[in-house]
């Protein structure tokens, strides 16, 4: 393989990371420890002890050590992948420096295997061509590459965080879209308040034509859509105020402040939206449901669910948006303990049983649940659900949208799925008594049945199916795993740091003596690389099986508490236990970690 840091001629113009002799280690330590791990301590990324440990969690996670120890953020990319590029003999590359423009062009590869294998094409040069890969088990997947287009594939490592976004940038430069031509936020604000002076109060119930004056108005909606996307949001506000207008993202569960475009343009930003999700522009004093689907390039686009809202200051618009492949996460990117997930899987490969997922609104549920449904949908496998609305559409799943109007409720649909011989049925939420009856009744007779249920942990679930009035004997008969989950904020494996927290608050915040000697608690800086000084989210999970002393519990009529406290006896720890482990992995903050799970 070539080395990448000689180049071909027509390589792109960016030096590669230049690599600094490596630290070694004191005589006798990491002894025991080979390869990638024994390089990490060598280099002072981990500790011996975090090294066997992160030795054995990778195992159980069936991934590799390098994406193990990146996940967890037990050292940033940068550093990790540097060891490995060490380790294995690899070049490495400095993605920061490469200017996607200097690329091979992108439609002259199978975007498919590309997002597949998370590689990006560098150079091209004859028959071969260089690519970035982010962990070194990549570079024995690229024969796919290879029989795809005919080239033998050179792999060069490159940190994950630098390869995610380039590729998705290089990916969307594969065909002149709507991306090519958009300015800056600031920039298409700055043009509407040139416009602010024409049509201040315009009628929206005239016909909306896409004129020269709507320019402005039609860039600065799609630029914030596109950024929405771009930085991971996952609802866009649009809020009208006495005498201000400003836009918000939702963004890792926390809401931020993006643009204040001006006051006077506030009924044609709302009838744009309107248009586009198709609503009825005339009619202001109602609520409206809509939707729009934003196409990114050849391959890929997004949907967004939009509701209006009738304020006294005029309509605020609030757009959810649904992106497919949030719910093709795996299971091991979820946030699952190696034990959790274990009993996961082992339930949803039961034949019959029921699995309720339950937390407060926006809390993963949704995705938790798909997560099942693709382990499970199988060519073999006949999958129903019933979604209030569906909000991620999944080929080779039949999906219907509840319609209470018309009498079309969960009840109603679920009725109807018994008679359509299905093996899995998914209901959104077991709201009612008709609902959870029916649901019972399905897991009972050779069915398996996933849901959610409304509640604050997997104890209080039990109690809240035996107050919407099932038997204690169908609910110990039918379900058979409860999930409990948070969704935390992850730090940034940029810029976290260590926290000096005296030793008395971490006793008091439920640490144990041992714990608090050993272990390290990060918090939140903040950088370029993220939001004050959180990237994305992870998963706080308290995972309970219906065991046979649960079961005896439940018949014998016992409250939360009494469950609570049989599932800590079980060994399963509960969700301020749960978060206290990630971070003490360095995964999350303490402050986070009180956020989500104190009452």
């Amino acid at each position: 393989m070539n080395d990448f840091r000689t180049p071909p001629a027509d390589a792109p113009s960016a030096e590669p990371m230049t690599a600094t002799p490596l630290q070694h280690a004191r005589p006798g330590e990491g002894a025991l420890l080979r390869g990638l791990a024994r390089r990490l301590v060598e280099d002072g990324q981990l500790s011996e002890a975090a090294a066997v440990r992160a030795e054995r969690e990778a195992k159980e996670s069936e991934v590799s050590l390098l994406e193990h120890v990146i996940d967890t953020g037990l050292s940033s990319a940068r550093k990790a992948t540097l060891s490995a590029a060490w380790e294995y003999g690899l070049p490495m590359i400095d993605l920061d420096a490469i200017k996607p423009e200097s690329l091979p062009r992108a439609d002259a590869f199978p975007e498919n295997i590309l997002r597949k294998l998370k590689v990006l094409p560098l150079v091209r040069h004859g028959h071969r061509l260089t690519v970035a890969v982010p962990f070194p088990s990549t570079l024995a997947l690229l024969d796919e590459l290879q029989f795809a287009t005919g080239m033998t594939p050179d792999g060069v490592l490159a940190p994950v965080d630098q390869l995610g976004p380039v590729l998705e940038i290089y990916l969307a430069q594969s065909e002149k879209s709507m991306l090519d031509e958009l300015k800056g936020v600031d920039d298409a604000v700055g043009e509407l308040s040139y416009d602010q002076g024409n049509d201040a109060e315009v009628d929206v119930e005239a016909p909306v034509k896409d004129t020269a004056d709507d320019a402005p108005i039609i860039k600065f909606v799609n630029k914030i859509l596109l950024d929405a996307i771009r930085r991971g949001a996952s609802d866009i506000h649009f809020e009208p105020y006495e005498t201000s207008y400003r836009v918000r993202f939702r963004i890792d569960g926390i809401l931020h402040d993006v643009a204040h475009p001006p006051f006077a343009m506030r009924t044609r930003i709302a009838a744009r939206l309107k248009v586009m999700s198709r609503l009825d522009i005339s009619e202001r004093r109602l609520p409206q449901d809509g939707a729009i689907k934003l196409k990114l390039s050849k391959s890929r686009s997004i949907d967004f669910r939009v509701n209006s809202l009738p304020t006294v200051y005029g309509e605020k618009m609030v757009l959810r948006i649904l992106d497919p492949t949030s719910a093709q996460l795996g299971i091991e990117q979820l946030g699952f303990t190696a034990d959790q997930r274990e009993m996961y899987e082992t339930v949803l490969g039961h034949p019959q049983g029921m699995i309720l997922v339950t937390g407060p609104t926006g809390s993963g549920k949704t995705v938790s649940l798909y997560t099942g449904i693709n382990i499970l949908n199988q060519v073999e496998r006949n999958i129903c659900t019933a979604e209030d609305p569906v909000e991620i559409k999944v080929p080779g799943v039949n999906q219907v949208n509840v319609l209470p109007k018309i009498g079309l409720d969960f009840a109603s649909a679920l009725r109807a799925f018994l008679r359509q011989d299905p093996d899995v049925v998914m209901v959104g939420e077991i709201r009612d008594l008709e609902t959870a009856e029916i649901a019972v009744k399905a897991s009972q007779t050779g069915h398996l049945v996933l849901s959610t249920v409304h509640t604050n942990s997997a104890a209080e679930t039990l109690t809240r199916l035996a107050n919407m009035g099932v038997e204690p004997f169908n609910i110990a008969s039918s379900v058979s795993l409860i999930i409990a989950q948070r969704l935390a904020r992850k730090l940034c494996t940029h810029c976290k740091q260590p926290a000096d927290i005296p030793r008395e608050v971490l006793l008091q915040q439920g640490f144990s003596e041992a714990e608090v000697e050993s272990a390290t608690i990060f918090e939140a800086v903040g950088c370029k690389h993220c939001t004050q000084g959180y990237k994305g989210r992870v998963g706080i999970y308290e995972v309970v099986p219906i065991s046979d002393a649960m079961s005896q519990l439940i018949m014998k009529r016992g409250n939360s508490m009494d469950f609570d406290i049989q599932a800590r006896q079980e060994g399963h720890p509960d969700l301020r236990r749960s978060g206290l482990l990630k971070a003490m992995q360095g995964i999350t903050s303490l402050t986070e970690v009180n956020r989500i799970t104190k009452d």
